[in-house]
C-alpha cells in the first residue's frame, strides 16, 4: 500500500534533509514539503532529491488556495488539504518537520487491510527526551516519553517530581498524534491533528499500537528556551493554562529546574516508563540516513 508524507516547514537544511530521509526510508512513495518562507534555500537542497516535491509558499501560492493565514497552524492545514486533494496515493500522512514515525512493521502493511470505511490511522505521540551526552544526530535522542494518561498517571509524580501538576499529561507539546488520512474522501478537510467530515470533526480511532510518532519538540535545551516566548502566547503552550500559569512567574532557576526535571530521565524512571510501554527507545541515525540519502552531495 503506498503512502506518503506532507509538511509545511521552516528549519535548517539538514533537519529538512533528515525529516525527508527518514520517511522515504520507510517507504513513503513521496515526501510534500511547503516551505513557509518562499525564499528559504533549504528549498533548493531539497528539490532535486527524487521523492522529495518542494512548493515554496509565495504570493502566486497563496493566490491559488485563498490569503495567507497570520497564524502557522491554519497555514500547515491549508497547504495539507490543498496537498490531500492532488495525491496520487492511498494514504497521505500531515506531520511536522520535527516528527518521525516509528512503526513496528512496514507502514505499507499496517494501511493495507483497514477497513475502507476508515478514513484516518493515528499515531500516538512521544516527546523526544534530553541527553547531553550522546553525540548530535541533527535531531539527538534515543529516549521518548508518552503521555501519561489513565491508565498510567500514577507514573506523573516519581517522573516529573513537584511539576506533574503543570505537565498533566507528562507532555509539553499535544497529545492528540498525527494521523494518516484515507484521500479520495468526499468531504473530508485535513488538519494537524486530525480532520472534519462534511463540517463535523471526526472522533478518529484509537492509536494505532504499532505506529508512534517521536518528537523533537524540547530535547534541544537552547532551542526550546529560544522558542519559549513564542509557544507560550501564540504555539502549542497557550493550550496548557497550567503550564502558562507556572511560567509566568517563574524565574529563570526554575525554569531551568523545571527542564532539567522534566526533559531528562533517570535510569530508574526510564525503567518504570518502559515498564509501562511509556517509553519508545531507538537511534535514528539520521546523519547516515542523510548521508544515505544524498551521497554527500550536500
Amino acid at each position: 500500500m503506498d503512502w506518503g508524507v506532507v509538511a509545511t516547514v521552516k528549519a535548517p537544511a539538514e533537519k529538512v534533509l533528515a525529516f525527508a530521509a527518514h520517511h522515504l526510508g520507510l517507504g513513503a512513495a513521496q515526501v510534500w514539503l511547503y516551505f513557509d518562507d518562499p525564499q528559504d534555500p533549504a528549498a533548493e537542497v531539497l528539490a532535486p532529491i527524487p521523492g522529495v516535491t518542494v512548493a515554496r509558499c509565495d504570493a502566486a501560492h497563496w493566490a491559488k488556495i485563498g490569503s495567507r493565514p497570520d497564524r502557522h497552524q491554519n497555514r500547515q492545514s491549508r497547504n495539507a488539504q490543498r496537498c490531500w486533494r492532488r495525491c496520487p496515493l492511498p494514504w497521505l500522512a500531515h506531520l511536522d518537520v520535527d516528527e518521525f514515525l516509528l512503526p513496528d512493521q512496514p507502514i505499507g502493511e499496517i494501511l493495507a487491510p483497514l477497513h475502507p470505511d476508515q478514513v484516518m490511522l493515528r499515531a500516538e505521540p512521544f516527546e523526544a527526551m534530553h541527553d547531553p551526552a550522546l553525540p548530535d544526530d541533527i535531531y539527538t535522542a534515543r529516549q521518548f516519553r508518552g503521555p501519561l494518561k489513565p491508565p498510567h498517571a500514577a507514573l506523573r509524580a516519581p517522573v516529573l517530581g513537584r511539576f506533574a501538576p503543570v505537565l498533566p499529561e507528562a507532555m509539553l507539546s499535544h497529545t492528540a498524534g498525527k494521523a494518516f488520512f484515507r484521500t479520495g474522501i468526499p468531504g473530508l478537510s485535513v488538519r494537524l491533528h486530525g480532520a472534519f467530515l462534511d463540517g463535523t470533526r471526526l472522533p478518529g480511532p484509537a492509536f494505532d499500537p504499532r505506529l508512534r510518532l517521536l518528537h523533537f519538540h524540547a530535547q534541544d535545551r537552547a532551542a526550546w528556551l529560544a522558542a519559549l516566548p513564542f509557544r507560550l502566547t501564540r504555539g502549542a503552550y497557550q493550550y496548557h493554562p497550567e503550564m502558562v500559569a507556572f511560567m509566568e512567574g517563574a524565574t529563570d532557576a526554575e525554569i531551568a529546574e523545571f527542564y532539567d526535571t522534566t526533559q531528562r530521565l533517570t535510569a530508574d524512571q526510564a525503567a518504570l516508563l518502559r515498564k509501562a510501554g511509556r517509553l519508545a527507545e531507538t537511534d535514528l541515525a539520521l546523519r547516515a540516513q542523510v548521508l544515505a540519502l544524498t551521497g554527500g552531495s550536500v
